[in-house]
């Protein structure tokens, strides 16, 4: 059998390969874990803004995952470390960023924020008030770990220790550029500008590819290398694409092609993942030379046994179970459906990591998400 969860998953990573087993991760909702820590959840202490909480155990080690997400979020608005509370009630806040965007954020709940408003609203404002701050290495944005909730350089620098001496394949994780131009732009700036501005969206991508590739490379150099990289962009919704596929293949993919090359030139498989129904940008996906997909929401219109069937040979796949079956806590209904979904992608010959399709919310108890993995594990060889 494999030595290690290391040495699995590069396998699985790798075309043309035949991996022993299947391999296991998750993502998780943060109030999932806490309300769980109330049904049995381990627990411990750690040190969090320089005072002792008790915290929930990090399930990556708990569950024994394959993969460990080791941080790597570091500051990508133009302003570097600029954030201001605007509004504020006991159940949210409007927070203007460094990139001028205003949003709503639920205090006590994840959730997507809500858009308030926008400053970087035309070409001339992102040329004069925000590029210029984006062209140069500011090693500051490693330490910004308020942004999207990521850590501190020490922080992320204890979790790849960890799991490196676990011998997990331990990866860096960021947004990239759809993520950023809906951040920063709004969406209806974003899609104005993709049709009567594409020179200005292929500058914003230009300046933002360069500066991804040099933060990375100053990062890999001061925290370590990891196993590999996870780029999230939610490029659909639950009918299709966000844009269609000649839009995102003109203004956007070229790109991720660039970003993928770089990291595969420092031996570093990508895996990218993307909400919604991406089942249009599959060719290219493969043709940007990703190694993985996440999640394949079946809500949204995935299929993932599918896309197993036609894109195996190109791509391994990390999810695509139905988190619905999920909620329903019916135990038998779990242990039928991951039993189904496993064998179908050994049917497939695929290269598989068992994860849900998006993350695991508060709606499932601790007990039914130990079902689907107990059932994952009796299934899990080739």
């Amino acid at each position: 059998m494999t030595t290690n969860s290391r040495d699995l998953v590069n396998t699985i990573l790798t075309k043309g390969s035949s991996p022993e087993r299947m391999g296991l991760y998750e993502a998780f909702w943060p109030e999932t874990l806490q309300g769980w820590t109330e049904q049995g959840y381990p627990t411990e202490m750690q040190v969090v803004d320089g005072e002792a909480r008790t915290v929930p155990v990090n399930p990556a080690f708990h569950f024994e995952y394959d993969m460990v997400n080791c941080g790597g979020l570091f500051d990508v608005d133009p302003i570097q470390g600029f954030r201001e509370t605007l509004e504020e009630t006991d159940d949210w806040e409007v927070v203007k960023n460094g990139a001028g965007a205003q949003l709503k954020y639920w205090k006590h709940k994840s959730g997507t924020p809500e858009h308030v408003g926008f400053a970087m609203s035309s070409r001339e404002k992102w040329e004069q008030e925000y590029r210029p701050y984006l062209l140069d290495l500011d090693a500051r944005r490693f330490e910004s770990g308020y942004w999207k909730g990521g850590g501190t350089l020490a922080q992320d620098r204890e979790t790849l220790a960890r799991a490196q001496a676990l011998g997990k394949w331990c990866s860096y994780a960021h947004v990239f550029l759809w993520e950023v131009l809906r951040q920063d732009l709004g969406d209806v700036c974003l899609y104005e500008s993709l049709l009567l501005d594409p020179g200005w969206i292929r500058d914003f991508n230009r300046v933002y590819t360069d500066f991804f590739i040099t933060h990375f490379a100053a990062l890999i150099d001061e925290l370590g290398v990891p196993d590999g990289i996870w780029i999230y962009e939610d490029l659909g919704y639950k009918v299709g694409l966000a844009a269609s596929p000649k839009v995102l293949g003109d203004l956007v993919f070229p790109y991720y092609a660039e970003l993928v090359d770089f990291f595969h030139g420092r031996g570093l498989p990508v895996v990218l993942h993307s909400c919604g129904n991406i089942t249009e940008a599959l060719p290219m996906i493969v043709d940007a030379g990703f190694d993985a997909l996440n999640p394949m929401e079946v809500k949204a219109g995935c299929d993932t046994l599918a896309f197993a069937e036609q894109f195996g040979s190109d791509l391994a796949f990390v999810g695509g179970f139905d988190v619905r079956i999920l909620e329903t806590n019916d135990r038998n209904l779990i242990r039928r459906e991951v039993t189904a979904m496993i064998e179908g992608i050994k049917a497939r010959g695929a290269r598989y990591l068992f994860h849900t399709d998006h993350s695991i919310s508060p709606r499932i108890t601790y007990d039914s998400y130990r079902v689907a993995v107990d059932t994952y594990r009796e299934h899990m060889t080739y």
